[in-house]
């Protein structure tokens, strides 16, 4: 039998599917799955930089999904392989290959998040439409993937003020992989390098020295972890 993964119920592994359908949109990264103690996370990389040089900010896009309390596993696969078992609609069907993308080799904190305030989703949504906007206007016609990389990470790695600090790619992660939904304010917590913002579908994740204080005193920026 081919490698799946066993879900909760059918609702869950439709979640699962939806998560992986929308980081295949919006990333040629893999998602990563990670299931211990009847819980399931997926993680996409929205934004991540390749080699040396690339000055794209980590973002990551988390969601936690109920598992079968017997799951145990942690790999990456293409989000497109990921399909519905066709007898079970509470398994997802795996590939037979992993893979090891770099950013899975630094995983952000389980525990040890201190509170740093709160977010408005309208404010990241205005963000994220206006960085997908100016990623439109600026990248040249026919660029090559280099040219489009060195815009995107122009645009999304640059911090806003209106994110304390955050850079506007964690507008684009939360409002990409479908996290922004109707009004509320998301938790801003801090962890060493990492700073999560926490919505009621998911959590966008950030790595780096960025200024990630909501408070006066922490606006002076952070010192790299």
């Amino acid at each position: 039998m081919s490698p799946r993964l066993l879900l909760a119920d059918a609702e869950s592994a439709a979640d699962a599917l939806t998560f992986a359908g929308r980081a295949q949109r919006f990333t040629d990264e893999p998602v990563r799955l990670q299931a211990t103690g009847g819980v399931l996370v997926m993680t996409a990389a929205p934004l991540a930089p390749r080699g040396i040089g690339d000055a794209t900010p980590t973002v990551l896009a988390l969601r936690t999904l109920a598992a079968d309390p017997e799951l145990v596993c942690d790999l990456s696969v293409e989000a497109s392989t990921l399909a519905r078992a066709v007898d079970d609609p509470a398994a997802v069907q795996l590939p037979e290959t992993a893979l090891s993308p770099p950013w899975a080799g630094i995983s952000p904190p389980r525990t040890g998040w201190t509170p740093r305030g709160g977010l408005e989703a309208s404010v990241l949504a205005a963000k994220a439409q206006g960085g997908m906007a100016a990623v439109a206007e600026t990248v040249p016609t026919d660029a090559g993937e280099d040219a489009v990389r060195t815009v995107r990470a122009a645009v999304w790695g640059a911090p806003d003020d209106e994110l304390d600090g955050l850079p506007l790619g964690t507008a684009f992660a939360a409002l990409s992989m479908g996290f922004i939904s109707g009004a509320e304010t998301a938790r801003v917590l801090a962890s060493g390098p990492w700073t999560r913002v926490s919505f009621a579908r998911g959590h966008v994740l950030v790595r780096g020295p960025v200024a990630v204080g909501l408070t006066p005193v922490r606006r002076t920026g952070a010192s790299p972890g």
